[in-house]
């Protein structure tokens, strides 16, 4: 039985799935989780004799159902049934109503297996550089450079404020005082896990949900800087007081974008390069998610650093995370500015 603090939690995959509930995740997202980790429960309790409930599995019953799953789903699939599990864990973990999570090193060496997945379209450096230079508008522009620089997810772009954002930009007249948790940190990004769809942060209801499993600084180097010093220029005043970072200049002039409005400049410009076709799937079609692959796997290779990689995606936590976080200035943040390509030329 598990217990967290002096809480008795009879049946943890309820109990996950009610405070998911509670951080606003949608039903359709809370019918998903039960349906796999209560696949997860059946299989370990038929296939493991010692276990008796899902607090009882070790990484090698995580590892036989993963291995479960291959022939009835497609990878990309796969890595989403681990991916639920694996916050499953994480979750009951920090709460203390379990003592460890058997997925983390499982999710470790399955995140590097897909992100190095040969059936992804292979793009080079010089490739992006000229995608990015047929990108004229300003916000379009810098969209798909933060996109890339940063390797965050569309959601987690879509969520950020000007306060999440610290930098210099002497030569706009736009003011707003970056969050404390960047004192210390200039030229940098925060990227949150606290927004989820539905609820509201800052003063403004969220359309969708970060996924990291803990906050994120990510350095933002001379490039990104000019990118976003064009945009900011002429982004409009907006709607909401949370002040979003990109804002729509269409039909919902100065409210925040979505990430439909975020898919669809993607593939507006990756079909004009020839990269997006109807029904090509992610081993043809170049889109927002592509990015975060790309971020992954030319960073990586500069780097020769998988743990700094994994920090900036927001891949990892407890211990590893922080390791990072208190060498911020000296390690993430040099290690970044000496090896991260460019985009613009």
């Amino acid at each position: 039985m598990a217990t967290e603090g002096t809480q008795e939690v009879d049946s943890p995959i309820a109990y996950f799935l009610d405070d998911q509930r509670y951080h606003g995740k949608s039903e359709r997202t809370l019918e998903a989780y039960e349906r796999v980790l209560r696949q997860f429960e059946f299989f370990v309790e038929r296939e493991f004799e010692a276990i008796e409930t899902v607090e009882d599995a070790d990484r090698r019953a995580c590892m036989a159902w993963i291995h479960s799953l291959r022939g009835q789903f497609e990878s990309s699939t796969i890595a989403t049934y681990a991916s639920y599990l694996n916050r499953f864990y994480d979750y009951m973990t920090r709460i203390g109503a379990f003592d460890e999570n058997p997925m983390a090193l499982v999710m470790e060496e399955l995140s590097e297996s897909i992100d190095t997945n040969p059936t992804r379209r292979e793009l080079s450096i010089s490739d992006m550089q000229a995608f990015v230079a047929s990108i004229v508008h300003p916000l379009e522009r810098a969209v798909v450079v933060m996109l890339l620089k940063t390797g965050m997810r569309v959601g987690e772009l879509c969520n950020l404020d000007l306060r999440d954002l610290h930098d210099e930009f002497t030569s706009l007249e736009l003011e707003w005082t970056p969050r404390v948790e960047l004192d210390q940190r200039p030229s940098s990004v925060y990227v949150s896990a606290e927004p989820a769809r539905g609820t509201v942060v800052n003063g403004e209801e969220r359309t969708a949900s970060n996924k990291r499993k803990r906050e994120t600084v990510v350095p933002v180097d001379t490039e990104l800087q000019s990118v976003l010093r064009e945009w900011l220029a002429i982004r409009p005043d907006p709607v909401s007081p949370a002040r979003a970072l990109f804002l729509d200049t269409g039909e919902t002039w100065g409210e925040r974008l979505t990430p439909s409005d975020v898919r669809y400049i993607v593939e507006k410009h990756a079909r004009e390069q020839g990269w997006y076709r109807t029904g090509g799937g992610t081993t043809e079609n170049v889109t927002p998610h592509y990015f975060r692959h790309f971020f992954t796997t030319h960073l990586r290779d500069r780097t020769g650093d998988r743990g700094i990689v994994q920090y900036l995606r927001g891949d990892v936590a407890g211990d590893v995370i922080d390791t990072y976080t208190h060498n911020w200035g000296n390690r993430v943040r040099e290690t970044y500015l000496d090896h991260i390509y460019r985009v613009t030329v």
